[in-house]
């Protein structure tokens, strides 16, 4: 076939499949796939203005001044300068896009960062160093131990046997425990030979890029032949080789189109709900503007109907007015200008300052600082910071975020004895802590460094050579699929398929029975110092539905033995009948485990009558060539074997939480805030950490188990958890039934439903799947949104994403992601505010989240401290900023029914100019950064005080109708108190004061005072910069008045500054005092009465708490002793539940062993 063959033939299935050839960059260029950059960023140089400038002006108040800034171009109509809006228009566009410059400039360094790193490259015939951004589709690359993967890529040979491979694809999923590739077994053969590598022409024909992590469908076709090609075969870009000294793949997918790029979702502009609402109320007001402005017209219209028209001789009509009409419709534009202050463009110049503000904040918190890797909080957008005081759902991720993906052995149960426990010197058992001795394993020459463990009464029964003892650990140290490595002599390195496997092993290892190494068929364990081979005769490796692995091996003394370890459900019933008091003690040691949150297992053995166990061999070499129904014949010869067993002991695993994980997830609750686990792990080892973590309690009234195969089965079991949460919620009548039959189709926003009890709901992938389609995916949120916790098991990244997107469509509630690997990624972009841990795990979580910390104990700071605290700084900032601006652009309302609705203005032209910028702009930052209705103890302590952010209780609609109200009463009092003092007053000498300059002086001073005195009220942490901000910025008014006033910048300017000697003549006489007294006064009483009454009338729970906490503060109490968590019920977490099938098949076929054995160390594998 022709390459413009080939290339048609693609073109026609261009959306299906993707087809390459190795080394043929020319043919392969042909189809256009991608170059292997990544790109995190939002802008380039060429896009960045236009493109901001959009996003930007989608806020309807940008949009609104600059609407503005045009009418005042107009001569006719402005009545202020064009300046006066272009200057902060420009100023708040310009902070804006510098912040946004900035933020993705960080972005563009760390993309740089990771598409400059080096990669191997084979090019004609040699080794060359390139770039990753420089790697194409079709290349072959050399990869070598602790590289990262440079792209997805198609494993052709490596320097392990049988060109296996093994990685660490912690950045993809979070799991540290390595898992195996292996090569087919044509291009194996080629090895690390350049010259066979570069002559490699072989076709891939394979799917198309897509965001599913562990699945890959293709076939290589090479020398007329065609091979099978699956995820077994396939490297993603991410993830670290490990204990491989060397291999070469083909490359596959690159940059935008490899599995992790496709994971990562699409970036978007997050905005907060306060946003949201901002541009609703800039709507309200622009109505409410020009319904006055209107109205100013009408009056204008009228008047000059009335007396305006026979006045033309001392106010003539301009040219260009031919009629009233025409007059008040240049009024009407007038007036919208003189009146825009309604909304300052301060208002964004100032919410960018505190968010800024808020954002350092989180950065230089030490607390939040993880001093064990160096890593701060990181405040890695300044957009969301109030959000972060509203969240009511949180949805985690599980590995690496909750858990450390440790295990870590114990505790354990031999004979009848219980080892682990610590106890002191009058008996009574202790907590383990760092301070207590660990036992001395020195005795091991073998032994692992790292281990730890505290009770040395094990030791001793290991060293005195108790019978039951040694069996147990020989056990351990046999009945696995764990493949040891030891390329320095005396340094052991265990690769298990699962981390519980490596830990059991390893503590075996400790205790001095040591895994060494293994053939396909021997296994070699060093017993207290002294090497014995076992021959391998079975593995019965592990399954879901058996829930146990056995091995059977022959001892050096020709015996034969069956060693299981498995659920205690499932070995309880192989039990033989003579364990029957044996397993009774042992089975309350497991409620013990159990109690304390451990994985465990029993163990147990059997000797095998040599002529029973070749009759069993061979039915199980003829089960295994069975081609019909080969998996249940091979299950029932299994069962023929694992029967009759001797009870040997249990295990107690400690999948290691995060310092704190338990802690803060206790304070989340209090919170009122819901924990979601979205987890690609098996449901029973998610449920496992999730009663550890404290998200399902024991004293629950149910847990729901939603695992129907089809949209029928998953509804039915939806609707009946719904039912026995809430009865009525299945009749019409019920509240939101009826609500949702006038919302015929989507969006609309469910009520809160209330259940009638505690509840948890676990629903896997699978279900999951039905659950999201079509009517089905109402009910789920309708049910889940009632359940204090959900886990999501065996979920794909998408389906993370997908339950995001449900809540927020159909829940008016903020949500947070939080995740440490990439599988998160796109369950991070979808939420409202992304988190990602930054830790061993990767970095493709932090680089797409808005926030990053590296333990997940410090997202109950984040909240109920950082965002609560902006949650309410930002609103107290909206309410008095709108207060304070209706209060001084109302006064022109009143004023123009005095002034013929002229459209003239009330304040000197340097006041309007000022009000915003400088007098008022300091004391409400101030506020806005500073102020603390209750400190971060008390903030931790009852968390109950974040409640009211989740319903937005402290600024919305309702609120900001009280501050128009306010502000419309506070206008009224300081226009005719003012108007009241002077009217027909005289001064000392006898002249009037009544006049237009003065009257300004004394309202706009009185404005101020009023306003100063109003956030005094709001104020609750006083600082010494909030004391300078406030009294400050009214002392600065008044300097700055007898400068703009001065008789030097008046005579200098005088169309400029026409206010001469006003200040030195109006401030010293009692009048104006009397009008600033009496409208302080008059503002503030209502204010401090309806702070008095409101507790006592409409009294809310957060006041109730505050209350507390200063009865508290008055009477303190000793701050409640922290104490371990403990479950206390019988639920059994099984380790076997949360295995996976091991590498049995992988080490019968004999593929782990080298081709030549070094012959001086037969112990080794490899040197």
């Amino acid at each position: 076939m022709s390459v413009s063959e080939k290339e048609s033939e693609d073109k026609q299935n261009r959306e299906h499949k993707r087809y390459l050839q190795a080394n043929n960059r020319e043919f392969n260029s042909l189809f256009g796939y991608p170059d292997n950059s990544v790109k995190t960023s939002k802008y380039n140089a060429l896009n960045f203005l236009p493109m901001n400038l959009f996003e930007q002006f989608q806020r309807l108040a940008n949009a609104y001044f600059l609407f503005l800034l045009f009418l005042q171009l107009i001569p006719q109509i402005s009545s202020l300068a064009w300046y006066t809006t272009v200057i902060p228009l420009m100023v708040v566009l310009s902070i804006t896009a510098v912040k946004d410059a900035i933020d993705d400039v960080k972005r563009h360094q760390n993309d740089n960062q990771v598409n400059n790193r080096s990669v191997l490259v084979l090019m004609n015939g040699r080794i060359v160093t390139e770039k990753w951004m420089n790697v194409q589709v079709g290349d072959i690359i050399k990869l070598e131990n602790n590289q990262i993967v440079t792209a997805d890529i198609l494993l052709l040979s490596s320097s392990e046997p049988y060109s296996l491979a093994y990685i660490e694809t912690a950045e993809l999923d979070g799991e540290t425990n390595l898992k195996v590739k292996q090569a087919i077994t044509v291009t194996s053969e080629m090895e690390d030979n350049l010259k066979l590598l570069s002559a490699f022409d072989g076709e891939v024909r394979c799917e198309s890029p897509n965001n599913k992590l562990d699945r890959f469908t293709g076939i290589l076709m090479y020398k007329g032949k065609n091979y099978i090609l699956n995820h077994d075969r396939l490297i993603l870009r991410g993830c670290v080789i490990r204990n491989t000294d060397w291999c070469y793949g083909l490359v596959i997918f690159t940059g935008p189109d490899t599995k992790v790029m496709q994971n990562s979702g699409k970036s978007t502009f997050k905005r907060t709900h306060i946003d949201h609402l901002m541009n609703v109320l800039v709507l309200w007001i622009f109505l409410f503007l020009g319904c006055m402005c209107f109205l100013l017209a009408v009056g204008h219209y009228i008047w000059e109907n009335n007396k305006g028209y026979y006045f033309q001789d001392y106010l003539p009509w301009e040219d260009y007015v031919s009629s009233s009409v025409f007059s008040a419709t240049l009024m009407f534009w007038s007036y919208f200008i003189i009146l825009n202050t309604m909304v300052p463009i301060s208002l964004y110049v100032s919410v960018e300052i505190i968010r800024l503000g808020n954002s350092f904040y989180i950065n230089w918190d030490q607390k939040m600082f993880y001093e064990p890797k160096n890593t701060p909080a990181q405040a890695r957008t300044t957009t969301l910071n109030e959000e972060l005081g509203q969240v009511k759902y949180v949805f985690s991720d599980k590995t690496g975020t909750l858990t450390q993906n440790i295990m870590i052995f114990n505790k354990c149960s031999i004979n009848g004895t219980l080892y682990g426990d610590v106890c002191d010197k009058n008996g009574p058992r202790t907590e383990v802590s760092k301070k207590r001795e660990k036992v001395d394993f020195s005795y091991n020459k073998l032994a692992d460094p790292k281990f730890s463990f505290y009770d040395k009464t094990l030791v001793e029964a290991v060293k005195r050579g108790d019978r039951w003892v040694h069996l147990f650990f020989l056990s351990l140290s046999l009945c696995h699929t764990v493949i040891s490595e030891e390329k320095v002599e005396g340094e052991l390195v265990y690769q298990a398929q699962s981390p519980d496997e490596g830990a059991l092993v390893t503590a075996a290892r400790n205790f001095g029975f040591v895994f060494r190494s293994r053939t396909s068929e021997t296994i070699m364990v060093v017993e207290m110092g002294k090497a014995r081979i076992y021959q391998l005769l079975a593995i019965l490796d592990f399954s879901n539905v058996r829930k146990r692995m056995s091995v059977i091996v022959r001892t050096p003394e020709n015996r034969i033995l069956l060693f299981c370890k498995g659920a205690d459900t499932i070995i309880c019933e192989l039990l033989h009948p003579s364990c029957r008091s044996l397993k009774d003690i042992t089975m309350d040691h497991l409620d013990d485990f159990a109690s304390d949150g451990l994985r465990t297992l029993m163990v147990a053995y059997r000797e095998l009558d040599s002529a029973f166990f070749q009759d069993w061999s061979k039915k199980h070499s003829e089960a295994c060539l069975s081609l019909e129904d080969r998996e249940n014949k091979i299950s029932i010869i299994y069962e023929e074997i694992e029967r009759d067993l001797m009870l040997l002991g249990a295990t107690a695993i400690e999948d290691k939480l995060q310092d704190g994980v338990p802690e803060t997830i206790l304070t989340l609750n209090k919170a009122k805030i819901k924990i979601w686990v979205l987890t690609g792990d098996k449901q029973e080892t998610a449920v496992n950490i999730a009663y550890a973590c404290n998200i399902f309690e024991d004293e629950m009234d149910e847990i729901f188990i939603v695992e129907g195969n089809n949209d029928e089965t998953v509804g039915g079991e939806l609707r009946s958890a719904r039912e026995k949460m809430k009865p009525d919620s299945l009749l019409e009548s019920d509240p939101v039934n009826s609500y949702l039959a006038t919302k015929p189709q989507p969006p609309f926003k469910i009520p809160e439903e209330v259940p009638n009890g505690s509840y948890g709901l676990i629903i896997n992938g699978y279900s999951l799947a039905h659950a999201l389609e079509g009517n089905l995916e109402l009910e789920l949120v309708r049910t889940a949104c009632m359940c204090k916790g959900v886990i999501c098991c065996r979920m794909t990244p998408l389906q993370k994403a997908q339950v995001v997107e449900l809540v927020k469509k159909y829940k008016k509630a903020v949500t947070l992601a939080i995740g440490d690997g990439a599988n998160d990624v796109s369950m991070i972009k979808a939420a409202h505010i992304g988190v990602g841990i930054s830790g061993q795990e990767g970095m493709q979580a932090m680089l797409s989240s808005d926030y990053a910390f590296s333990q997940f104990r410090y997202l109950q700071r984040l909240l109920l401290v950082h965002g609560r605290w902006s949650y309410n700084r930002m609103c107290k900032f909206l309410s008095y900023f709108f207060y304070k601006n209706f209060s001084f652009t109302l006064v022109h309302v009143w004023y123009a029914f005095y002034s013929g609705f002229s459209a003239q203005t009330v304040y000197d032209t340097w006041f309007i100019t000022f009000y915003n910028l400088v007098y008022t702009s300091l004391p409400v930052l101030g506020l806005s950064l500073f102020d603390q209705d209750v400190n971060e103890t008390w903030s931790l302590r009852f968390p109950e005080l974040y409640e009211p952010g989740q319903h937005n209780l402290y600024f919305n609609k309702k609120e900001f109708v009280k501050c128009l109200l306010h502000g419309i009463y506070s206008s009224f009092v300081l226009f005719f108190i003012p108007m009241g003092t002077v009217y027909n007053s005289v001064r000392k000498d006898g002249k009037e004061i009544s006049d237009y300059q003065s009257f300004s002086l004394i309202v706009q001073t009185s404005l101020l005072c009023v306003v100063t005195m109003q956030i005094t009220l709001e104020t609750t942490y006083w600082t010494m910069i909030s004391h300078v901000f406030t009294w400050g910025s009214l002392g600065f008014y008044f300097c700055v008045l007898f400068f703009l006033y001065s008789d030097g910048l008046c005579l200098l300017f005088p169309d400029i500054f026409q206010f001469l000697g006003v200040a030195r003549n109006t401030l010293n006489l009692p009048q104006m005092w009397l009008s600033v007294i009496l409208s302080i006064i008059l503002c503030m009483l209502p204010v401090i009465g309806y702070q008095f009454l409101k507790p006592l009338f409409w009294p809310v729970s957060v006041d109730q708490i505050i209350d507390r906490i200063h009865h508290c503060m008055r009477h303190p109490l000793p701050y409640p002793i922290r104490t371990k968590l403990k479950h206390t019920a019988s639920r059994r977490s099984a380790y076997a539940f949360s295995h996976k099938q091991g590498f049995g098949a992988l080490i019968t076929s004999g593929k782990t062993v080298k081709a030549k054995l070094p012959k001086r160390n037969s112990f080794h594998y490899k040197k």
